[in-house]
């Protein structure tokens, strides 16, 4: 399979689609345990590196094999291949993101991702141009597309992993030799033809770029993978805090305490969280949220958290976000207070699911356990009412 070729840029190949795999898949993990940051931003990134992984990968393979002299690539071909990639990489990950992650979602999603990955290839092995045709054992085809599918379904459970570490490891370095072996299989049952003066000549039209061309581009985007990589291994324990908005009056180090907080009027612990000034209701005991398949429901005991989302919002359950019809306000009003407190104007959170509480700038930070433990940002105004119900009120601070 890998007769004629160079051994480095092969390895290489290999190295650069692991190391993409693991920024993506590090973005794509985070987007459940990092409050305050947009989903889609993340998604975009995660996708984003995926892709450029991938499509590296394949043209570092390509100039690792023995191609025929006076090769050249046409541009559009290879542009069209690359966008390809990044569709149906962005495609599959929005679509396992969105609702239950059942096997059918998964399945179907990896089927996308595999067919769009096998067809990135071929579209970007037919932007060669040269002195030859390009012929194509249908067998090995087949099975690249086998390769490519499985791959695929592979990636899409590790961005399904709920931690980060040594699995996170392992299914980055997995991810990466499978498309290199799509590649590699893609490439063992490639042939080339040679071609007679007219039909080349008729065939060479079109922009054209060399492999030097190729080699600085390929070039630039393996170092934005290098520092992709590099940035994900940084540990930001700001993050959190980070999430505050800017906008938040409580945020603000001279900001004036709210009337409400300076009328020193203790909150009446019988009424809904949202419910000063409006008639009592019965605390909702459970709270529906948005799957694949309809609208499910999840026991209020169960929910750590919710963050607001535009004009909905998200539950976590102690393992991942999930979409809830309500507003922020409303979950406010629904839940018991008793259980739940609004510690900042974006995040409620369950008081007996608090593990742990520190300082976090102006704010704090609170840790709500589970399987997937995440962080959920206080504001100023909120950490006295937060010390009173964890029992810290007759602490002193450090």
């Amino acid at each position: 399979m890998f007769e004629g070729h160079d051994p480095y840029l092969v390895a290489l190949s290999v190295a650069i689609a692991s190391l993409g795999g693991y920024t993506g898949f590090a973005l794509a993990a985070r987007i459940r345990n990092t409050p305050g940051v947009s989903n889609r931003l993340l998604l975009a990134g995660a996708a984003a590196f995926l892709a450029v992984g991938i499509w590296t990968m394949h043209f570092v393979g390509m100039l690792a094999a023995p191609l025929p002299p006076d090769t050249v690539y046409l541009v559009l071909p290879t542009i069209i291949s690359f966008l390809i990639c990044a569709l149906v990489v962005g495609i599959s990950l929005f679509f396992v993101s969105i609702g239950e992650p059942s096997l059918k979602r998964v399945a179907s999603s990896a089927v996308l991702l595999g067919v769009g990955i096998a067809s990135m290839h071929y579209v970007g092995i037919h932007g060669l141009a040269g002195p030859f045709g390009i012929v194509h054992d249908r067998s090995m085809v087949l099975l690249s597309f086998v390769v490519a599918v499985v791959t695929a379904y592979g990636g899409l459970r590790a961005f399904l992993a709920q931690q980060e570490g040594v699995r996170l490891i392992v299914s980055s370095i997995a991810f990466g030799v499978a498309v290199s072996g799509m590649h590699y299989t893609a490439m063992l049952g490639m042939h080339f033809e040679p071609l007679t003066g007219e039909v080349h000549h008729h065939l060479g039209g079109g922009l054209a770029a060399s492999q030097q061309i190729l080699s600085i581009i390929v070039a630039v985007l393996c170092f934005v993978i290098a520092a992709g990589f590099l940035l994900s291994l940084v540990p930001d324990p700001r993050r959190q805090a980070a999430a505050v908005p800017a906008s938040d009056p409580a945020s603000q180090p001279d900001a004036p305490e709210p009337a409400v907080q300076a009328a020193a009027v203790p909150r009446p612990m019988a009424a809904p969280l949202g419910g000063l000034g409006q008639p009592p209701r019965a605390p909702a005991p459970r709270l529906p949220v948005e799957g694949a398949d309809g609208t499910h429901f999840i026991e209020t005991a169960n929910v750590r958290s919710v963050r607001a989302d535009a004009h909905y919002t998200r539950v976590h359950d102690g393992t991942r976000e999930r979409m809830c019809p309500w507003s922020i306000s409303e979950a406010e009003a629904q839940l018991d207070p008793s259980l739940f407190l609004r510690v900042h104007r974006s995040h409620i959170v369950a008081i007996p699911h608090v593990a742990l509480v520190r300082k976090e700038g102006d704010g704090a930070v609170l840790e709500l356990d589970g399987p997937s433990p995440h962080m959920v940002p206080v504001s100023r105004a909120k950490i006295a009412e937060v010390k009173a119900r964890l029992g810290l009120a007759n602490r002193r601070q450090a």
